[in-house]
């Protein structure tokens, strides 16, 4: 098959484009197709590191999981990740090349596009078909002379362009038309369907407004997706997931901090799959105090986090939870946050130098100028604290971070690198993805049911077998609901 794409844009963020492509990705995947999602630029902090230590998007690496393929740098060759106080740290092809002001940024952009065409052109060589993702909304005025990820990328690589809007903030019709007349003639002309999604209700009382919409853009609807829950990794702090966990009722409650500058918190999500789990994303000191875990998640900014927390009166709080007992897990920048104290000499994450930590653990971090980005594979020794009696497992994961963490707590992996500690009711690890090995969380969550004189249980599935369940599930919704045939048709046509 000579390569074939197509681009999703959306009328804002948050209208549902990553999901239409993990969509589309999957139903092409299962059509007998090699396919691979591309995004030139991805503005994130939660991140993904491929086999070789480059470092991506989460939500391109979930779309290649999709795919059923590796993911690859390639996919998104220019992540940009917040750092506080208007800067970004700049990725390109997988690699950090510092921190940018928005200006600077903005100035050195152009500079790019040969990277992202080369990615591109990687992609194509070697997939039937790329699904690529814009950003943001594809008609930002002051930004569409230099753009590089919606129409401007739709030009680069040649790409038939379908545009997702969000019923569910209201204003649809004015989103679309409102996009489309904003587009330039050339771009207007890339536009071949339009997707609705997030509605609630029945279809047909939309269908009039659908044909007048049709009507006025010259644009068919190529389909109206319903809202509905999946679980599968978000793309960022744009996620629901913060507010409507809190609903569910489980017997083990479990809160997870809510930093300013949380990162990769979809390491939480394999904790969801258990029926009896509730997580609570804690932004108060008032929420904390009869959970059954806490667990501190990554930061993009340890340092402003740490001072944050303490400035609430949540690390205080913290603190009195673990002399009572209470597990504690620190996940990379909440593992340096349980420390003694995090240095920051070279200034990378701020003007503040040194923070003394929760002093939970007896370990310092230093942030240094060089980023480690690499996928682990050990063995975990469960011999101390909360693990005590597991014994040896096998556990995998990806470390993301800027930090050196040394110090007199005992490493609990076979190697002896500073990759997990456990001491007491404390576990500090650099593992994003932790949480998905099943024997590790089967027995912390099981421990926590002894505790509370509750059955003990074992995962049924792996959260990879989960993940893919919720894919073909969303590839179900995606099918029952969108025109399919029409889709391929803009395929073949371009």
């Amino acid at each position: 098959m000579k390569h074939k794409n197509i681009m999703v844009v959306g009328t804002s963020s948050g209208a549902g484009k990553s999901i239409t492509v993990t969509g589309l990705c999957r139903a092409f995947f299962k059509d007998g197709y090699t396919v691979a999602p591309f995004k030139s630029q991805n503005m994130a902090l939660n991140s993904y590191i491929t086999k070789d230590g480059h470092e991506m998007g989460r939500a391109q690496a979930l779309q290649a999981m999709a795919c059923e393929i590796d993911a690859h740098y390639s996919m998104n060759p220019i992540l940009l990740k917040p750092t506080g106080d208007r800067r970004i740290q700049v990725i390109v092809n997988g690699k950090s090349i510092g921190n940018m002001g928005g200006f600077e940024y903005g100035e050195y952009k152009g500079e790019l596009k040969k990277e992202i065409l080369e990615a591109y052109s990687g992609i194509k060589n070697n997939y039937d078909i790329c699904v690529v993702e814009g950003a943001g909304s594809p008609v930002e005025l002051n930004m569409k002379h230099d753009d590089i990820v919606n129409m401007g990328l739709a030009e680069m690589v040649d790409a038939p362009v379908i545009l997702v809007a969000d019923i569910d903030r209201g204003g649809v019709f004015a989103s679309i038309y409102g996009t489309i007349e904003l587009m330039d003639p050339d771009e207007k002309k890339r536009v071949k369907g339009v997707i609705v999604n997030k509605f609630r209700g029945n279809v047909d009382i939309l269908r009039p407004g659908l044909k007048k919409i049709e009507e006025l853009t010259g644009v068919p609807i190529l389909g109206v997706m319903p809202y509905f829950e999946l679980d599968i990794e978000d793309e960022d702090g744009v996620t629901e997931k913060f507010n409507k966990i809190k609903d569910k009722k489980g017997q083990i409650n479990i809160s997870v901090i809510k930093l300013k500058h949380i990162s990769n918190f979809t390491d939480i999500d394999a904790l969801m799959v258990n029926k009896d789990v509730n997580i609570n994303y804690v932004t108060s000191f008032h929420e904390i105090g009869d959970e059954d875990l806490i667990i501190i998640p990554g930061s993009k900014n340890t340092i402003d986090d740490l001072k944050d927390i303490k400035e609430k009166g949540i690390a205080q709080e913290i603190i009195k939870a673990s002399r009572k007992g209470t597990p504690i897990i620190g996940v990379c920048g909440g593992f340096q946050i349980l420390g003694q104290k995090v240095l920051d000499p070279y200034g990378i994450e701020g003007d503040i130098k040194e923070l003394p930590g929760l002093g939970l653990l007896d370990m310092e971090t230093v942030m240094e100028r060089e980023k480690l980005t690499k996928q682990y594979s050990g063995t975990l020794l469960g011999k101390v604290g909360l693990l005590e009696g597991l014994g040896s497992i096998s556990i995998n994961g990806y470390e993301i971070h800027q930090g050196v963490t040394t110090g007199n707590e005992v490493s609990i992996t076979e190697d002896e690198r500073f990759v997990a500690v456990a001491k007491e009711n404390i576990i500090g690890t650099y593992l994003h993805g932790i949480f998905d090995n099943l024997e590790f969380t089967d027995f912390i969550l099981n421990k926590i049911r002894e505790k509370k004189g509750l059955e003990a249980k074992n995962s049924e599935i792996s959260f990879d077998e989960y993940r893919l369940k919720e894919l073909d599930k969303l590839e179900k919704i995606f099918r029952d609901n969108v025109d399919m045939k029409a889709i391929y048709k803009i395929l073949e046509e371009n």
